[in-house]
């Protein structure tokens, strides 16, 4: 068997600057022309951007650079090593599991590679109601095919795994049309392991395309360091405090950074952005830091099936439905999104309903179990405001309350994904509801679910979509940031990651990230350099 290249290591081996702060043995004072927080999809799109245009460029990770030698397809070392709180994140309440990476390449590392761009309908949104003029699908267009260039975000030409078959299935036995995901992946060998690392460097995350391409053009990685505290005087950002921590993540070594630039770029995700600025008190003077925080609050189905679905083989997502959101008008009754997940014993047993011999005995029939989900379109009605970010001992909490309005949605998505899971076959079915039980048909499952109690704990709620806080607009009653992701009253800052959203974007976000940011990037290098920003393009 050839052995995978591993262009992590072999960057090390090169000489790229790279700093694991966990072993530093004393305090660093660093300077750079740009420093950006965080190797995700924004921090990762902006370094590579900005290193190619000739900056000096500085970048923050509080995770630690793992490569494929690392990834052992291994549920029980992947999330305490790549996750946010070990993919235990959870909202102020409990109520909503919130899955993020925390590793260098961000959540691009640990996603599952679904590709979609800004719809058209969100962006028509944020024009009318936060004035983004200039955020249509026209202006969007070549950023969005630069980066689907860079990334190799194409048609995923291997049929879907029964998993994602069954959804498209059952829906076309109910008149719903379905699509296929468009995927960043190159050369993949259809694993399905893609939450815990891509084992063979298919996967085009941050990890092994820009962050690696910032590095060979001079730019500095710090790992394990986490963004403490910005230092602020009239109207400017003059230095960046970190903190390094231990090699597992979890403490303090003691040991600071402080660094210094002209420009500072915060890409560290739509929880940890605003907690950073709030800890530094950075301006809000109409109290919109850390407000209008999106997630796209999912439920699950469960169903069993006669034949076997391995839904932990193969692609993990390659079909989904857009049907559900434009059903009603944006900003009537909210809508949702369908797709399948990847099925893995850990993440699925804490997900699934029921105690005792009642788990024991579902997770038995592993092998023939399939779950859909439904990502419910937060942001675009009066009574789905979303979340704000607060700070507890120092630390981001987010307070997510689910109003009437949501958990109506979510009522009518697992109606939804009930029926179309027993029209492709299904034995049983049952919503991820504290209070449901298998259903053995159609009509059962809709009573019953018509009658559930819908309430944080009871109902199970999870994201890996975080979004907002630092919303963008021009108008500084409206967003925290401007057009050109400036944040409003501080000159040398802008914000480059998901929390720009105005709303939760109705899709996966991490193509929205990619081509926003490109753009955002672009410009900022132009403007730092007098010059036009270079274009990055696939190796």
């Amino acid at each position: 068997m050839s052995v995978i290249p591993d262009p992590i290591q072999d960057g090390l081996a090169a000489g790229w600057q790279v700093t694991d702060c966990a072993q530093l043995q004393a305090d660093q004072t660093l300077e750079a022309d740009v420093v950006i927080v965080g190797s995700g999809a924004g921090g990762g799109v902006t370094a590579e951007i900005l290193a190619l245009s000739g900056l000096k460029v500085l970048i923050v990770e509080e995770g630690a650079l793992k490569s494929s030698k690392d990834f052992k397809m291994r549920e029980a070392t992947a999330y305490p090593e790549l996750y946010q709180e070990a993919a235990t994140r959870k909202t102020k309440d409990k109520g909503i599991t919130i899955l993020q990476g925390r590793t260098v390449g961000g959540s691009t590392t640990v996603n599952w590679t679904s590709s979609f761009r800004t719809p058209d309908i969100t962006l028509r949104y944020w024009n009318k109601r936060f004035g983004l003029s200039d955020y249509t699908p026209e202006a969007l267009a070549p950023w969005f095919e630069m980066m689907e260039q860079r990334l190799n975000i194409i048609d995923w030409p291997t049929p879907p795994n029964e998993n994602n078959d069954l959804l498209r299935r059952g829906a076309a036995k109910l008149n719903i049309p379905t699509g296929l995901i468009r995927r960043n992946v190159n050369g993949c060998w259809n694993l399905g392991y893609c939450g815990m690392g891509c084992p063979t460097n298919a996967k085009q995350s941050m990890l092994i395309t820009t962050i690696p391409s910032a590095l060979q053009h001079g730019a500095h990685l710090l790992t394990r360091a986490r963004a403490e505290k910005l230092a602020i005087h009239n109207g400017q950002v003059s230095t960046l405090e970190c903190v390094a921590l231990t090699a597992d993540g979890l403490s303090l070594t003691g040991r600071k950074l402080i660094l210094r630039a002209k420009h500072f770029v915060l890409s560290g995700g739509a929880i940890n952005t605003p907690a950073l600025l709030m800890r530094s008190l950075a301006p809000d003077p109409h109290g919109l830091l850390g407000k209008r925080t999106f997630l796209h609050p999912s439920m699950a189905s469960v169903a069993t099936y006669t034949q076997r679905v391995e839904g932990y083989s193969g692609a993990p997502q390659t079909t989904y439905s857009d049907h559900f959101l434009h059903t009603d008008r944006i900003d009537g009754p909210i809508g949702y999104k369908l797709e399948v997940p990847p099925l893995h014993p850990l993440l699925f047993s804490a997900i699934l309903p029921g105690f005792g011999a009642q788990h024991a005995a579902l997770m038995q029939q592993f092998p023939h179990l399939h779950a859909m989900v439904a990502l419910l379109r937060d942001g675009f009605h009066d009574d789905a405001v979303g979340g704000s970010v607060a700070l507890v001992n120092g630390a981001p909490v987010l307070d997510y309350p689910v109003s009437d309005f949501v958990w109506d949605g979510a009522r009518r998505a697992l109606l939804t994904m009930a029926e179309i899971q027993f029209a492709a076959g299904a034995t049983s079915v049952m919503p991820v509801h504290e209070r449901a039980q298998p259903y053995t048909s159609w009509a059962q499952a809709k009573t019953a679910i018509e009658s559930l109690p819908y309430k944080l704990l009871q109902a199970k709620l999870a994201s890996a979509h975080v979004m907002g806080g630092c919303g963008m607009s021009d108008d500084v009653r409206l967003g925290v940031t401007s057009s050109k992701g400036r944040y409003h009253g501080l000159s040398n800052l802008s914000v480059h990651d998901g929390s720009l959203f105005p709303t939760s974007i109705g899709a996966n976000p991490q193509l929205s990230i990619y081509g926003i940011v490109a753009r955002l990037a672009s410009g900022l290098a132009q403007e730092l350099t007098g010059k036009p920003a270079a274009r990055p393009v696939r190796a």
